[in-house]
């Protein structure tokens, strides 16, 4: 059992350094699918189709409920703040629940919630009684399960795969959560045309049934199951001081924070879009099916991608800002899907460059709490961000929100540059100091840390 007291960082380690694997499997580097291999992966892959398929027809026939009760995009914007604001009032305690709980179990737990959830919407609009408050108090609950579902979901692939097949792992799964995304809004949007908003939230209550079923064939034997933590005084504000501490884990979930704002909203902005351009639920699915189809693009291409640095991240973040740019002046629909493809194929790498680091700069025993701040960050911010998007493209169409975004995600980018340059520099001239000068200031410092 891991208690806090082994938890203490090492001096010794480097702000910026990665801990070691060991020398992995020359095989575990081999192929676009090579996570895969892992039988309880499969499984767990398995499900995350169906749960994302679930989460996407969710998250369209909610976006279109709001639009329809309301004609506003501003208030589509609250509905989905209210899935995050949970994050902001428990996303500490979820990295705990995820280090000192059986994953697997908590999982569990998570998407029954989820399911009953939207099974219960989808009863309210099929007897035609649904009302705006029962919509946003069930964004809350969904939100509040995936609070603790998030960090304890991205830690248990860890634990399936390992650090070797992570970032292969990681990838994939990002793939399938497109796929489900691409599914999702197809599956959502025909139930709408077809048969009515309520049936696609019916829909969502049964792809989690599959999602259980896959939880159920994974066989706990082969987990390489971290020592749960035990209960012990200060645990949440040890995470924090490491995060501060190393900006190996700092840098990426500042600047993935701050991209949240904006990129998780995107639903929001989409939705402006199809008001502006007078599409129908069929013409919003489309952008919506865009931008999946480039993020599933990006995600594709990052399995085979090796490593992920700082830099790589400041530089993805940059080219997040430009797609901004560029989706703000199209003038079409099809032009407007074309940009997201392009927004897609580069945020989703962003985002998959991030978890990856953060994870592997993690130890087995912080990790939860870890990927807890970091998903309060990042959920967070989309919590607020949510209404701001809403209004901004209420104020002034989908275009000023995405130039906001292209002014503030760019300006965080050239911030996280400049402060890597900056500590790049510091090492560089540590290099070229003679090696007595070197000596004596290592010295000295290890007599100021006895002090």
């Amino acid at each position: 059992m891991t208690t806090a007291a082994s938890e203490s960082p090492s001096r010794s380690q480097h702000p910026l350094e990665l801990p070691s694997t060991g020398a992995p499997d020359p095989r575990h580097r081999d192929g676009l699918f090579a996570s895969l291999s892992n039988r309880n992966f499969r499984w767990f892959v398995f499900g995350q189709a169906a749960s994302t398929s679930g989460l996407w027809t969710q998250r369209v026939a909610q976006d279109w409920l709001v639009l329809t009760l309301t004609h506003n995009a501003f208030m589509v914007g609250i509905a989905t703040a209210m899935q995050f604001v949970p994050t902001l009032l428990f996303g500490m305690s979820a990295g705990l629940v995820a280090d000192r709980f059986d994953k697997r179990h908590v999982l569990m737990g998570t998407v029954s919630t989820l399911g009953l959830s939207a099974a219960v919407l989808g009863v309210l609009c099929v007897t035609d009684t649904v009302q705006l408050w029962h919509v946003l108090v069930i964004a809350f609950l969904t939100g509040t399960a995936a609070c603790f579902d998030n960090p304890t979901r991205s830690a248990f692939i860890h634990e399936i795969v390992g650090p070797e097949m992570l970032r292969n792992a990681v990838s994939l799964n990002s793939a399938i959560f497109q796929l489900g995304a691409l599914a999702g809004p197809a599956v959502s949007s025909g139930l709408i045309t077809a048969v009515g908003t309520g049936w696609a939230f019916v829909a969502t209550g049964g792809w989690y049934v599959i999602v259980l079923a896959a939880f159920f064939a994974i066989r706990t034997g082969e987990l390489r199951t971290a020592p749960r933590l035990s209960r012990a005084k200060g645990q949440q504000r040890m995470a924090l001081a490491e995060i501060l501490r190393r900006p190996v884990l700092l840098w990426p979930i500042v600047l993935a924070g701050v991209c949240a704002f904006f990129t998780t909203n995107f639903a929001v902005t989409l939705t402006a879009f199809a008001k502006d351009l007078h599409l129908d639920a069929g013409g919003y699915g489309f952008l919506t099916i865009a931008l999946a189809l480039g993020s599933l693009i990006g995600a594709l291409a990052s399995a085979k991608w090796p490593g992920s640095r700082l830099r790589h991240i400041a530089a993805l973040a940059a080219g997040l800002a430009a797609g901004q740019l560029l989706a703000a002046f199209m003038p079409n629909m099809v032009t407007v899907g074309a940009a997201f493809v392009v927004i897609g194929a580069i945020g989703m790498p962003f985002l998959i460059a991030t978890n990856t680091l953060i994870q592997l700069a993690s130890s087995d025993s912080m990790r939860g709490r870890v990927l807890g701040v970091y998903m309060l960050v990042t959920l967070g911010s989309a919590a607020v961000g949510g209404p701001v998007v809403g209004l901004l493209d209420q104020v002034g169409g989908a275009p000023l929100g995405l130039i906001t975004g292209t002014v503030v995600v760019g300006a965080a980018a050239a911030l996280v540059s400049r402060q890597l340059a900056r500590v790049g520099g510091i090492e560089v001239r540590d290099r070229l100091r003679p090696a007595h000068l070197r000596a004596r200031l290592a010295t000295t410092t290890r007599l100021t840390d006895h002090r």
